[in-house]
């Protein structure tokens, strides 16, 4: 909102200045975000009347006229085509420096002596273009100085308004504030009586109550065509953004920037029947006043006659029943939309009008009556004409219900931390246009009609505290009681898990949670996606049921800048529907592809492979503990490759995630380059780590035994691993597979496996007798388990 400092003071004239002014703006919630002169800086320009206009002897299109500015008589040569004698236009005398640095001295032009130069309204900083010189109504005084007529030592004023504050998109919204804050009698503009000319009125009927419970309408005869705007509402509404049209549309806006209320004037010659405020029906379509034409949906409010859509309420008027400059009758419309009724209809056409931005805050529904009577007066005025009976209908049950809400003194002093007496919250109330009824430590309020953010008790408090001043509140510590819990052996932070994998060189990314509906099908086909209502865009349309599409979509950008080595990882949330429901499951997940080392000299280069990514996984699950019996099972996965994938799986078989290579054809489908590995792992394996426990050392020696079996080459070796531990309790230290081999000398379809048996007792030194019983034990139990051979 946009507004002169000039016209604000003719409402409400606190004694502070510009500056002041705007911080008690912004205190109370209006913030303030620019102030601008309304004018650049000039000197030395006053009214002047031109006496006598006579041709240049030497110059076609020059003129010497004679300009009366108050004091003397000018001889000025000027080459406007609109000069002539008797108007009044700006004249720069002799010394005056004009915006941009322009020093107006005495010249000749062809042989001719000026003193002085008539201005247009582009010279004087007043316009970006112009036609000739600025003319000036036949009232201006010669010789009083431009900028007292204009009243251009004014300055805008622009504040950032919250949606809720809908009611100071207004001269008179912003005053009321002001005049609050300030403790002063609202000097609010005085409406004459209104006196009908005539009972003509036109016919109106409401068939969407629900979406404009109140209408007003007139009819005015007679006025005048030819009729200008007066300079004085053309400035005012110049220095609130709003471009002069022709002399009933400034009046319908000047009325909209002074008490809020849009409006909208009809050509009556081009309405047939009468008003119909109804929805669109399917295939009506309308031209509206920015010259483009519509589909209108049935969803759409219109303002009809009984043949065709003349508007789209609220938002705006259709280009057939607009005013010309041939209109000489008209109809006035001033009603109340809800803003449930108007919600996002000027959005669904691409449209935003000053009227739209209104009606979908909250307009006074009290108002279309004043506002109406307020217009009638200043058209009287301008463009003069009979002013007809009032057409009013109104549907109490669809108006906005003011429902009293009860406010507590206790609450007020523990929301502020400020006790306020009970007569200072009366006056703040009272002061805001509010209804109070007393009660014993409390008060019922009812909001003004104005006011549609004011439905609970926080409201009324936020009020309050904003009137008394958010600067002048105490500040204090609160007083909290706190417990400190300090992290048991039990529990691994996840920024322990980012530590880890950082050190094992990942870098975290962080992703979007919504992703390509496609993509997301490729990577998980068996999960259905929850879509998105409003999505920002296409490839943002679904939430994603795993964090591999974003990862590899990040893997994607950084591979095409040139990066050959990346290792990502991202602690998110991936969403599910389960029962109805939307379940967010947090997840750990991370990709590696190029080396497996950064380029160096101590090692020879080695591309990433499954291992190592399994590797990293078996790290990040160490973290709660070996024991934990986390295990890798063979299995398939769409977005893995079938030879090269596994699922992790907790020790009672529930399972944690997935890991494995990128398939190919998903690899190719992207567009990527090498290899990829991706793991994914419940967050959860986080939250209860194995508790640790002192075992003592033993101080006996321990044994080794090395032993190489044969089995086949489906059997994992940690399933021969397991079968070890179990045959070896409870003197097994340690065991180490340190050998696969597959070659000369082992049958085809099976594999050699060489594994470190390390042995020891804590209370004596074991026996080769007893070493060698415990190795016959596991063979025994290899041969039982996998049909496995000692290799010769």
């Amino acid at each position: 909102m946009k507004f002169s400092e000039q016209w604000l003071r003719e409402w409400v004239n606190p004694s502070v200045n510009t500056e002041q002014l705007s911080h008690q703006l912004t205190m109370c919630g209006l913030e303030v975000d620019a102030i601008e002169p309304v004018a650049v800086p000039f000197s030395n320009v006053v009214i002047g009347e031109v006496i006598s206009v006579e041709p240049h002897p030497d110059a076609d299109r020059l003129r010497l006229c004679q300009v009366n500015v108050g004091s003397e008589l000018l001889a000025i040569v000027c080459g406007a085509s609109n000069v002539a004698q008797g108007l009044k236009v700006p004249v720069a005398m002799i010394g005056a420096v004009l915006p941009g640095g322009l020093a107006i001295k005495r010249s000749k032009l062809r042989g001719v002596e000026s003193f002085g130069m008539l201005c247009s309204a582009v010279e004087i900083g007043l316009a970006e273009s112009a036609d000739g010189l600025m003319i000036l109504p036949a009232d201006a005084t010669p010789g009083m100085s431009i900028r007292d007529y204009l009243q251009l030592d004014d300055v805008t004023i622009e504040i950032g308004l919250t949606p809720n504050r809908g009611d100071c998109l207004s001269i008179q919204g912003i005053a009321r504030e002001v005049a609050v804050i300030n403790q002063l009698p609202l000097q609010a503009v005085e409406i004459k009586a209104d006196v009908a000319s005539h009972q003509d009125q036109f016919a109106v009927v409401v068939s969407a109550p629900e979406a404009c419970p109140r209408y007003v309408g007139r009819i005015i005869k007679g006025v005048n065509p030819t009729a200008e705007t007066p300079n004085w509402m053309q400035e005012r509404l110049r220095r609130c953004d709003v471009r002069s049209i022709s002399p009933i549309v400034d009046v319908t806006n000047y009325v909209m920037l002074e008490l809020g209320q849009p409006m909208h004037a009809f050509d009556l010659s081009k309405l047939e029947g009468g008003i119909n405020v109804r929805h669109a029906l399917a295939g009506e379509s309308l031209k509206l006043l920015d010259g483009q034409s519509v589909e209108l949906t049935p969803e759409t409010l219109i303002i009809a006659d009984h043949r065709k859509p003349l508007a789209m309420a609220g938002v705006m008027g259709g280009d057939e029943s607009a005013v010309t400059e041939n209109t000489t009758e008209i109809f006035l419309e001033s009603a109340f939309f809800t803003p449930s009724g108007l919600m996002g209809c000027a959005r669904q056409y691409g449209l935003h009008t000053d009227s739209s931005h209104r009606f979908e805050r909250g307009v006074d529904y009290e108002l279309p009556v004043k506002a109406m009577r307020r217009a009638t007066e200043l058209l009287l005025e301008i463009v003069g004409g009979e002013a007809g009976a009032l057409t009013e209908v109104s549907i109490d049950e669809h108006l906005p219900k003011r429902t009293p809400i009860a406010l507590r003194l206790a609450r007020v002093e523990r929301i502020l931390g400020l006790e306020l007496s009970p007569v200072q919250i009366e006056k703040i109330l009272l002061s805001l246009g509010m209804e109070i009824q007393k009660q014993p430590e409390q008060w019922w309020v009812t909001p003004p009609s104005f006011r549609f953010d004011l439905t609970i008790e926080a409201d009324l408090i936020e009020e309050l505290g904003r009137i008394y001043g958010y600067d002048r509140l105490p500040t204090e510590m609160p007083a909290i009681s706190m417990e400190v819990r300090l992290p048991t052996e039990l529990q691994v932070s996840q920024s322990r898990g980012r530590t880890l994998l950082v050190d094992r060189g990942y870098q975290e990314a962080i992703t979007y949670s919504f992703v390509d509906e496609q993509l997301q099908a490729r990577v998980n086909p068996d999960i259905k996606s929850i879509s998105l209502a409003n999505p920002i865009s296409a490839d943002m349309s679904v939430m994603r049921t795993s964090l591999w599409p974003g990862l590899l979509q990040a893997f994607s950008h950084n591979q095409k800048r040139q990066q050959a080595r990346i290792r990502l990882f991202e602690f998110g949330v991936k969403f599910s529907r389960q029962g109805g429901a939307i379940v967010e499951e947090k997840i750990i997940s991370g990709l590696i592809s190029g080396e497996l080392v950064a380029e160096q000299w101590g090692m020879p280069a080695r591309k990433v492979d499954f291992y190592d990514i399994k590797a990293d996984v078996e790290a990040l699950l160490g973290l709660v503990g070996s024991g934990a019996g986390h295990t890798f099972v063979a299995a398939a996965h769409p977005a893995l490759h079938p030879g090269q994938s596994a699922a992790i799986k907790s020790c009672d078989d529930k399972p944690l995630g997935w890991v494995g290579k990128l398939h190919p054809a998903l690899e190719k489908e992207l567009g990527l380059t090498g290899p990829v590995y991706l793991f994914e792992v419940d967050a959860h394996v986080l939250d209860v780590a194995a508790k640790p426990a002192f075992v003592e050392m033993s101080k006996y020696p321990s044994v080794r035994r090395d032993l190489a079996v044969v089995v086949a080459s489906s059997v994992p070796a940690s399933q021969v691993q397991q079968s070890i531990v179990a045959a070896s309790k409870p003197y097994l230290l340690k065991l180490n597979l340190f050998d696969v081999y597959s070659g000369e000398g082992i049958e085809s379809g099976s594999k050699s496996l060489a594994l470190g048996l390390t042995f020891q007792d804590s209370s004596r030194t074991l026996t080769d007798q007893e070493v060698d019983g415990l190795i016959s034990n596991v063979l025994k139990q290899l041969k039982q388990d996998f049909n496995a051979t000692l290799r010769e």
